[in-house]
C-alpha cells in the first residue's frame, strides 16, 4: 500500500519537475524592496516592539503594502528581522489570510538584540531551520509552537531560506536549499564564534537538515574552536537526507569521539508512517535518515523472522555496542503518529511532542522511551486515542 500511494504522489511530483517554472511575477523585484522598510539603516523601536523572536532570511521582502512580508523568491542578501507571533484577518472578502507582524533591522541592531535578550549566564540560543513545502507565515507558526512546547530559556531564531510553500515544487525547494548553503553557513558561523553564544540548539525539519548538517561540518572545520563544541544539541525532525550518506560519512565527523566528548549529539525522529518521506525515497532511489523502510528485503525478512517490526535505522556497530558514547539517538514515531503525512510528529504526537520539548530542554534519557533491539533507537509509549484538540493542547499548536 505504501509503494501504491508513493507512487500515486510521485507522478505529479515527476510532472512538476518537468513542466512548472517559478514565476517572476507582475512587480519588478527591485521595487519591492526599494522601501526604505525593506533595508533600514537604523532600528525603529516602534517598529520593533513586541517582535520577540528573531528572523534571518533569504527571502525576497515586500514592502510595498502596509505590512512587510516575505515572498517565495531568492533574494541578492541576507537579511535581518524580528517578528511576533502570526495574526489572522478575515477580509470581509476573499479567504483569510495569516500575517506575520515583521520588521526588519541593520545587522549590527539585530546581532545587539540577539545578545540583550539572552540569558548571558546560560547563554543558550535555539535555531530552527524549516523543510520543504513551507512559507515565512507557516513557520513562524511552528517558531512560536515550538518557544511555546520547549519553553527554551533563550533566544529563538528562524532561519527562512526560499522554499515556495507549494506541493508541487519540490525540486525548486531542493534546488533553492542547496543555492541557500553559503548563505546559512556563514551565519551559524558567525552565530557559533560569539563569545557569549555557550549553547546552540539546532532543530531542523525536512528538508532542512541538508541545510544545517553540511554547515555544521563547515563551522566545525573553520572554528577557532577546533571541535565546535557550542553547536552541542541538534535535532533532525524526520530529516530528508539519505540515510547510507549520514552513515558512511556525516556521522563519523559530525559526531567524531571528541565533539561527542564535549557534548555534542544528534537526535532523530524517524516514522515509517511518514508519507513525505516515502515519496522522498522513491524520487531519490534510496531510504531517507527520517523514514526506516527496509531497503533490503532480507533484511527485512530477517527481522520478521524474530518476531520484530521490520524497520531498519542508521547504524554502525559502534552505536550497538556503546551507545552512549556516539551522541546519536533515534526516536521511532512511527506506533504514535497522529494522522496525517506522518512527517511532522514532533508538533504533531503528544508523544512524539513531549519528547523533542525534553530534548530540547538537554535530556538524553526518559522513563517514557521503550528500548529497542537497537540499542540507540527508542519508542515511545502511546498516549491512547485522543481528539485534534487534545493533540493541539497539549502540543501547543494553535487550531484554526
Amino acid at each position: 500500500m505504501m509503494g501504491r500511494f508513493s507512487a500515486i504522489l510521485l507522478a505529479p511530483l515527476v510532472l512538476s519537475g518537468c513542466g512548472v517554472a517559478v514565476e517572476y511575477g507582475d512587480i519588478p523585484h527591485s521595487q519591492l524592496v526599494e522601501n526604505p522598510r525593506c533595508n533600514p539603516d537604523k532600528s525603529d523601536a516602534g517598529a520593533i516592539a513586541g517582535k520577540d523572536y528573531f528572523a534571518v532570511t533569504s527571502r525576497l521582502p515586500d514592502c510595498l503594502g502596509e505590512n512587510v512580508s516575505l515572498t517565495n523568491h531568492r533574494t541578492d542578501r541576507v537579511r535581518y528581522a524580528r517578528f511576533a507571533p502570526p495574526e489572522m484577518i478575515k477580509p470581509s472578502k476573499g479567504k483569510k489570510q495569516t500575517i506575520v507582524p515583521l520588521a526588519f533591522q541593520p545587522e549590527a541592531d539585530w546581532w545587539s538584540g540577539l545578545r540583550d535578550s539572552a540569558n548571558l549566564r546560560k547563554g543558550r540560543v535555539l535555531l530552527y531551520v524549516h523543510g520543504y513545502r513551507e512559507t515565512f507565515p507557516s513557520t513562524a507558526k511552528d517558531t512560536v509552537q515550538i518557544a511555546a512546547l520547549s519553553q527554551f530559556d533563550g533566544p529563538i531564531i528562524q532561519y527562512s531560506w526560499p522554499s515556495q510553500g507549494e506541493l508541487l515544487s519540490y525540486a525548486v525547494d531542493e534546488t533553492n536549499m542547496y543555492w541557500d548553503e553559503r548563505n546559512f553557513r556563514n551565519f551559524l558561523t558567525k552565530l557559533a564564534r560569539l563569545e557569549w553564544v555557550k549553547e546552540i540548539v539546532i532543530v531542523s525539519h525536512s528538508l532542512g537538515a541538508r541545510l544545517v548538517i553540511p554547515a555544521v561540518e563547515y563551522v566545525d572545520r573553520t572554528s577557532t574552536n577546533a571541535d565546535a563544541s557550542n553547536i552541542s544539541n541538534i535535532i533532525l525532525a524526520s530529516p530528508d537526507i539519505d540515510r547510507e550518506d549520514f552513515e558512511r560519512d556525516i556521522a563519523e565527523e559530525v559526531l567524531a569521539a571528541r565533539r561527542v566528548n564535549n557534548d555534542r549529539r544528534i537526535t532523530v525522529y524517524a516514522s515509517l508512517s511518514d508519507k513525505a518521506l516515502a515519496v522522498s525515497r522513491a524520487l531519490h532511489g534510496y531510504p531517507r535518515l527520517g523514514s526506516p523502510y527496509c531497503f533490503n528485503p532480507f533484511e527485512a525478512k530477517e527481522l520478521v523472522a524474530k518476531g520484530q517490526a521490520a524497520r531498519c535505522f542508521a547504524t554502525k556497530t559502534k552505536y550497538e555496542t556503546q551507545p552512549s558514547k556516539t551522541g546519536f539517538t533515534i526516536i521511532d514515531t512511527t506506533d504514535v503518529t497522529s494522522g496525517g503525512s506522518g512527517h511532522s510528529d514532533y508538533l504533531r504526537s503528544i508523544a512524539a511532542c513531549e519528547d523533542f520539548a525534553a530534548a530540547v530542554n538537554g535530556a538524553r534519557t526518559r522513563s517514557e522511551r521503550i528500548a529497542t533491539p537497537n540499542a540507540h533507537v527508542f519508542q515511545l509509549k502511546s498516549v491512547g486515542k485522543v481528539t485534534k484538540e487534545q493533540v493541539a493542547t497539549a502540543c501547543k499548536r494553535v487550531v484554526e
